[in-house]
């Protein structure tokens, strides 16, 4: 039988479609190989175009962000992982362009899916970085209204991107790395660990201490649960990473625990 053109531009998709395949799987891998640090590139967004997000840009270091690559050298060292530094975080010049809006979750497949590539798209085209090609890319949009954080923040494993809307103000700055922390994991397949209705972590596994008696107050933050619970129907934001773990499935999600 002949093979005809029509046949041979399918090999040729089915082929490209290998390869990107093949290329994904192992980028994955080595990533979460841990036998070299993760680069971790935090490119700034002004979210809300105010005058306190930009001062708040203006004056960034990478000393605002030091305590993210404490804490992951500290859990890490928990697990066994032998590795001097997991993570590496440097810092790009500012994004001046949002990313495109993020859908709600009951938004549908389809849509989310089509998001999902318009965001990686948007994320090539405004990759301002001028040095070795990163691992993660995390842009970090600032708001000078609490309103606009946290729970809008994101983290896809696909391209490794995330979008991370956190305060302006310096005071807040240790919150900030807590909610950076927690989409960074997003990006290396860690999934939430709480209820998205209610907010109150899962038990057992959005629990630092799910052996602790009595269970109630928790005192640490299982960090893909984000809160710390205080009782059945209380729960409170970590002040810092000081406040957070890395629960043990977590730990298996991002091949910390075999």
């Amino acid at each position: 039988m002949a093979f005809s053109f029509k046949n041979f531009r399918i090999l040729i998709l089915l082929l490209i479609l290998f390869a990107v395949a093949a290329e994904t799987w192992l980028s994955e891998l080595r990533t979460t190989s841990w036998k070299q640090p993760l680069w971790v590139v935090i490119y700034p967004i002004n979210g809300d175009g105010s005058t306190t997000s930009q001062q708040i840009i203006d004056t960034l270091s990478l000393e605002d962000f030091t305590e993210i690559e404490t804490f992951y050298k500290k859990e890490a060292e928990r697990y066994g992982v032998a590795i001097e530094k997991p993570v590496s975080i440097q810092l790009s010049e500012e994004i001046k362009q949002r990313p495109p809006a993020t859908p709600e979750h009951d938004s549908g497949p389809l849509n989310i899916a089509l998001w999902s590539l318009k965001m990686r798209w948007w994320a090539w085209q405004n990759d301002n970085y001028e040095g070795p090609n990163p691992d993660i890319k995390l842009f970090a949009e600032y708001h000078s209204q609490g309103s606009e954080t946290g729970h809008h923040s994101f983290g896809l494993k696909k391209g490794r991107i995330s979008v991370a809307r956190i305060y302006a103000s310096k005071k807040y700055r240790a919150k900030n790395n807590v909610i950076i922390a927690h989409e960074l994991l997003h990006t290396l397949g860690a999934t939430d660990k709480y209820n998205l209705n209610t907010l109150q972590p899962d038990y057992p596994l959005g629990y630092a201490e799910p052996n602790k008696r009595p269970l109630f107050p928790q005192t640490k933050c299982e960090l893909m649960a984000g809160r710390i619970p205080i009782s059945q129907t209380e729960v409170q934001m970590p002040n810092s990473l000081k406040q957070c773990i890395v629960g043990k499935a977590t730990a298996i999600e991002i091949r910390w625990v075999k």
